[in-house]
């Protein structure tokens, strides 16, 4: 049976990237299941769980509710909560048994909202896709609902926010290009330093971190996103916030994640370019296998140490054929550097979760099963992947694993094993 997995794990679900993308900023997020659910994202999707408070709560579905469609009593509940926790919002999320019903999440929502006052938002997550679908619309509707047009903007930020407002050159307001990163969660980036990384990285070449989205920044933060100079991109989660501040404000965005040195040297070249003109860039340079020439050289390999937080990575990867397992921005990001700085060749990237084919090249595997997943896997002579994979790859010494933990897969298993893969400099 095809689109089965019957030994490989799936990855995190869309209510869990729900949850995760809106843990940080004061919000409450409901999934609408029975019991259950709340336990199974805490336990292996959020590593805040234990250090950090968040609103996070299950509606605990009964089954004469779902069998009646009572959703009044879904109203009740939430109201009578946010009367007693006074959230700065309220986003409810599905799972499959809410789908079935045909639950409108939209109409709950303006329901509550009316009642309590509160910015209220449904997201008809169903559990049968990946956290990057349920983790981008969350982002995205942060965008839409806490976001000010540009005029209010203005009014909030005071004169500096005209020139933004106004089409003044990046660059003209003062030295330092203001950036949002987009798109960090834990579900990617876990709690190993990578956030910070990131932050340095833009530091190091004379840009400032406006917000993070949905890590180490406040709502209050995110609400000014319409300051920055440039968007990046760093997972496929910040492509829906990106497209829709882009739309709000015309803010240009660029898709990457600073891995390596040529690949991040490259990276902050193109928000430099996109902020200058205005336009949205991509690392990958559209998925045709070729770079845009205005992206400036990568020439051959670095030559010095670069720190990619993979362990046994084989030194000379010139004739290797190697596929990279993983989402989608990162696992593309990661190939630029083993090209650019360590001159690998043949590299393709398996994407298990939700993935753009603008984002993609010739040969790369977005929509797959098991079993094509794991013939693109035997054909390869080094694999980075989650180490759960390693149980269908051959064991006899030909080819080379690489361990590359990733939250979304294997949850806490191999926190041991993580490393930051950002460049910081």
């Amino acid at each position: 049976m095809r689109r089965t997995n019957r030994i490989l794990p799936v990855y995190s679900a869309d209510i869990s990237g729900v949850c995760s993308a809106l843990y940080e900023l004061g919000g409450m997020t409901v999934m609408h299941d029975a019991s259950g659910c709340n336990s199974t994202y805490t336990t292996h999707d959020e590593p805040r769980w234990y250090s950090m408070d968040s609103m996070v709560y299950i509606s605990a579905l009964s089954e004469l509710e779902a069998v009646m469609g009572d959703d009044g009593k879904l109203v009740r509940d939430i109201v009578d909560a946010a009367k007693n926790l006074h959230p700065r919002f309220i986003c409810m999320g599905g799972t499959p048994i809410p789908m079935m019903m045909g639950t409108d999440f939209k109409g709950i929502a303006r329901m509550i909202e009316k009642e309590t006052k509160i910015p209220t938002f449904g997201i008809a997550t169903n559990g049968m896709h990946s956290y990057v679908q349920g983790a981008g619309e969350a982002l995205r509707q942060i965008a839409v609902r806490f976001c000010p047009s540009g005029e209010e903007l203005w009014g909030m930020a005071g004169e500096g926010a005209h020139d933004v407002l106004h089409g003044a050159p990046a660059g003209s307001r003062g030295t330092r290009l203001r950036v949002n990163l987009l798109g960090a969660t834990p579900l990617d980036f876990s709690l190993t330093g990578n956030v910070a990384g990131m932050k340095a990285f833009l530091a190091s070449h004379g840009m400032e971190t406006l917000s993070c989205w949905a890590m180490e920044s406040s709502l209050d933060e995110m609400r000014l996103a319409g300051l920055a100079d440039v968007n990046l991109v760093v997972s496929a989660a910040g492509i829906p916030p990106a497209m829709e501040l882009e739309r709000k404000y015309g803010t240009p965005y660029v898709v990457g994640t600073p891995v390596g040195r040529r690949a991040a040297l490259r990276l902050a070249g193109l928000l430099r370019l996109g902020a200058g003109t205005g336009k949205s860039r991509s690392l990958f340079a559209g998925g045709n296998g070729h770079r845009d020439p205005s992206d400036g050289p990568s020439g051959g390999p670095w030559g010095g140490s670069v720190d990619l937080g993979l362990t046994g990575l084989p030194e000379d990867l010139s004739g290797e054929h190697i596929l990279i397992v993983g989402e989608q921005v990162i696992a593309g990001s990661l190939r630029c550097s083993l090209r650019e700085d360590l001159g690998a060749g043949d590299i393709h990237v398996l994407c298990p979760t939700e993935g753009g084919a603008d984002l993609a090249e010739p040969g790369d595997i977005l929509v797959w099963d098991e079993d094509e997943a794991i013939a693109a896997m035997e054909k390869s002579t080094v694999v980075i992947a989650d180490p759960l994979y390693r149980q269908v790859c051959p064991g006899d010494g030909r080819q080379v694993f690489v361990d590359f933990p990733h939250e979304a897969c294997s949850g806490r298993m191999y926190h041991d094993r993580m490393k930051p893969f950002v460049c910081g400099v």
